[in-house]
């Protein structure tokens, strides 16, 4: 049956339309959020790159809806909806980030965390890191950003962090510190999806 210009203009009409609201629904995701302890802006789309951005994307699993899955190789986290969907996230990956691997699960929760420097890096860099022993107040200037989840397993912490971050520029990349950063945006949603005891699989190379 041949293709009409009327059939072909209904469905250029048709993608059109799916772009436009896809792009606005990308552009709600990252908008101003006033609402917050620490107000944030909003970010402007194209300070982010598409492949970068929240979206629901086809991801064939057997875990159930509700699992997150961090795929560090990929730099990318999957919260599963189930029926071989999820929204996949990007991330970045930190040193700490690559030491774990396997299952452990969202122990504890926190808006706008504090930070408290590791041993290791006040002695590494005593002058950028010694005076912060006590520990940091959350806020715009911490390095956990707007939200984390601890994983724990067996009843321990494994000092093992989901978080935002100060540093947006990072997602999408291997960084020297840290676990594993989100846009702040992306780590406010998955918090609100995500309730304490959550199953998380983390996957290493």
């Amino acid at each position: 049956m041949p293709i009409t210009r009327r059939s072909l203009l209904l469905g250029l009409s048709a993608a059109l339309a799916g772009c436009t609201t896809q792009y606005s629904q990308q552009a709600a995701n990252y908008g101003p959020k006033p609402q917050e302890e620490h107000p944030l802006p909003g970010m402007p789309l194209d300070k982010i790159k598409p492949e970068l951005r929240r979206t629901e994307v086809d991801y064939p699993s057997s875990e159930k809806p509700g699992t997150v899955i961090v795929d560090t190789p990929a730099r990318r986290l999957y919260y599963i909806l189930g029926n071989n969907k999820a929204i996949r996230y990007a991330v970045s990956v930190g040193r700490e980030g690559l030491q774990l691997r396997g299952n452990a699960y969202v122990g504890r929760k926190a808006e706008w965390p504090s930070w408290t420097p590791t041993a290791n890096m006040i002695k590494r860099d005593p002058g950028k890191y010694a005076k912060l022993a006590g520990g940091m107040t959350g806020g715009p200037n911490n390095p956990l950003g707007a939200r984390a989840l601890y994983l724990y397993r067996g009843g321990n912490d494994l000092h093992f962090r989901i978080h935002g971050t100060n540093q947006p520029e990072s997602i999408g990349y291997a960084m020297s510190s840290g676990c594993i950063r989100m846009l702040n945006y992306d780590v406010i949603d998955l918090y609100d999806r995500v309730p304490t005891g959550t199953k998380v699989i983390v996957l290493q190379a």
